[in-house]
């Protein structure tokens, strides 16, 4: 597939009947649950890595003959391949994408093809940590999907290459600029160290609190979710000068707000301003409105010429050369983009909502996908009972 293409279209995918995403720089995917976000995201890395993901599974002893449906079934997992339909039509940017597409294609692919564009984080990676270590590709089952497995097994290199010897994992020099690790201490781990033990005779992460040690399990919910995240950023952010990991191009995050207060979803929320500012594409799916205000935000910012030190507020953070960069090249070279994937009776339909217009005559526009909506009832309501109070 081509690299330069930006955009999805499906029709008659799943519970999705028709739709397209143009990908901006920074592009948000919400709507209600079980409303096919995971899956069209999924099968834009499918669309990306094909020939990366068939060349992983063949290493991992995986083989699906010359029928497309079980390549789907190894990809999306067990009992998935039916959301292919016979009149399911697929197009990344300028080319259409069929079941045969997932065939094995005659003659070798080069090198290049093989290699990953696509890095996906997702929204199940707590599952990954067993123990406070992640698990190995072949440790899930057949009918996993495969980008849990494919996750993992990242994670788990990561760990056996740079922290073999054991050490300090968070707060760790060279790995993240201090303006980028201040506010993750602040708001999610408080002073307390991230740390890969080995006394117990098997690898596990601690969480050291003075003279404590605590296991994975004993952590907050919120540290737990945030651990797998914070590996896949050190393994996105090379403490080298090269801006990006090999051959990735594109990041998706599924829900970064997982087990997270809104402050610490801020403090991600830099470090995905930071990939943005290293190149990569950065697409997520949420429900936190958090996020699509910071779009809403950057979005006015921009119309109004406004300059980093509008994000310093709008962040409430310190000066810094390091941020300062980061947050000129999101006002001044990013495009941000917003998608609602609309219920509308048993299918869905993606609609494009990146104006964020709260005064928009549309109202999945007007409540930001649903997720202003309840606040907007609340204020009505609220202002109706105040309203009469003074009659």
């Amino acid at each position: 597939m081509g690299d330069n293409n930006t955009s999805l279209h499906v029709k008659n995918l799943a519970q999705i009947r028709e739709g397209a995403v143009q990908f901006g720089d920074m592009t948000l995917i919400v709507g209600p649950q079980a409303s096919g976000k995971s899956i069209f995201l999924q099968l834009l890395k499918l669309a990306i890595d094909r020939p990366s993901i068939a060349d992983t599974l063949k290493t991992y002893g995986y083989d699906w003959g010359k029928k497309p449906e079980n390549f789907l079934e190894l990809f999306y997992g067990e009992s998935m391949s039916g959301i292919w339909k016979p009149n399911t039509e697929v197009k990344y940017g300028n080319e259409s994408v069929t079941r045969s597409t997932f065939l094995p294609k005659k003659g070798a692919p080069g090198k290049t093809s093989k290699e990953e564009k696509l890095f996906y984080i997702p929204a199940q990676r707590v599952v990954t940590m067993r123990e406070g270590w992640p698990l190995n590709f072949l440790a899930f089952g057949t009918g996993d999907p495969y980008i849990l497995k494919s996750f993992s097994e990242t994670l788990r290199v990561l760990m056996e290459k740079e922290w073999s010897n054991g050490g300090l994992i968070f707060p760790k020099t060279g790995r993240l600029q201090e303006s980028l690790r201040k506010p993750l201490e602040d708001s999610i781990f408080y002073g307390a160290s991230v740390e890969l033990d080995k006394s117990s005779l098997k690898k596990r992460f601690i969480l050291k609190i003075e003279k404590s040690r605590l296991p994975y399990m004993t952590w907050s919910a919120g540290q737990k979710e945030f651990m797998p995240l914070l590996l896949s950023l050190y393994h996105l952010i090379p403490p080298s000068k090269i801006s990006r990991k090999g051959t990735i191009e594109w990041v998706v995050i599924e829900e970064p707000e997982m087990g997270l207060h809104p402050r610490a979803i801020q403090s991600v929320l830099l470090l995905c301003l930071e990939l943005m500012h290293r190149g990569y594409k950065v697409v997520i799916s949420t429900h936190s409105p958090v996020l699509i205000e910071l779009a809403w935000a950057v979005g006015y910012i921009q119309r109004l010429k406004g300059k980093a030190n509008d994000l310093f507020n709008l962040f409430s953070l310190p000066k810094s050369n390091n941020l300062k960069q980061i947050f000129q090249t999101a006002i001044e070279q990013k495009t941000f983009k917003t998608y609602y994937f609309q219920r509308d009776d048993d299918s869905v339909l993606i609609k494009d909502i990146s104006t964020l217009d709260a005064g928009n005559h549309d109202d999945a526009t007007a409540n930001w996908g649903g997720l202003s909506e309840f606040a907007s009832r609340a204020a009505e309501v609220v202002a109706k009972l105040a309203a009469n109070e003074e009659e």
